[in-house]
């Protein structure tokens, strides 16, 4: 059977279901779809996509907060400049193997300033998310081998 097919399948049916989900715990259902786009971005795939997913997004949660906290500390232009030093700070971490997932920061940050900066809530919802990216891709992968045997 066709992978494609198989994860197009899965994830039309766990996207429905993350769908009631989120409405009926009061997750952000966009925060998580965003947590499983971090999962089918990220270059690995497996339980070692999922953690470094994981710490990646949970990176750009912390950065986006810095600036959150930290803009309107400084005079305006300020503020400006402690945005640049932060995105650059998001890009080098990737230096470390466990934060080696740009995008994925970059996805943890956006989600929260879109959040309004409520972090537990945007956490939450992208952890969720991140795990049913896991479970779209690759229960879509288990059924295709399965099929094709």
């Amino acid at each position: 059977m066709n992978a494609l097919l198989m994860i197009a399948i899965t994830t039309g049916i766990l996207s429905g279901l993350w769908g009631w989900l989120a409405f009926s715990f009061g997750l952000l259902s966009w925060a998580g779809f965003l947590g499983c786009t971090a999962y089918f971005a990220c270059p690995q795939g497996g339980v070692r996509g999922l953690l470094l997913s994981l710490f990646s997004v949970a990176s750009g949660v912390f950065w986006a907060l810095v600036i959150i906290h930290g803009s309107p500390l400084v005079p305006q232009f300020l503020g400006y400049v402690i945005t640049g030093i932060v995105a650059f700070l998001m890009c080098i971490q990737a230096k470390q193997r466990w934060l080696g997932f740009i995008p994925g920061t970059f996805i943890g940050a956006c989600a929260t300033f879109a959040g309004d900066g409520h972090w537990q809530l945007v956490s939450a919802s992208l952890l969720v998310g991140l795990l049913f990216g896991y479970a779209m891709k690759n229960s879509g992968l288990w059924l295709a081998t399965y099929f094709s045997r």
